[in-house]
């Protein structure tokens, strides 16, 4: 597996655990209100979308460095 693989592969890992986190979040302060949950899920879906955003432009500058 090539580093440019490697380096995706820890990308859209690390987006799913985001996502993830800021669901359970969001979820637990509708169960119990706490405010740190929710601010925790807002922060964790902002850095879902950097991720994102990060992903496709590192997919679209290897692209013009060359295949690996």
């Amino acid at each position: 597996m090539s580093l440019k693989a490697l380096h995706i592969c820890f990308i859209l890992l690390a987006t799913a655990l985001l996502l993830g986190f800021g669901f359970w979040a969001v979820r637990n302060f509708s169960e119990t209100g706490n405010q740190t949950n929710l601010a925790l899920g807002v922060i964790s879906f902002f850095g879902t979308g950097a991720l994102t955003i990060y992903l496709f432009w590192f997919i679209r500058k290897m692209k013009k460095v060359g295949s690996a």
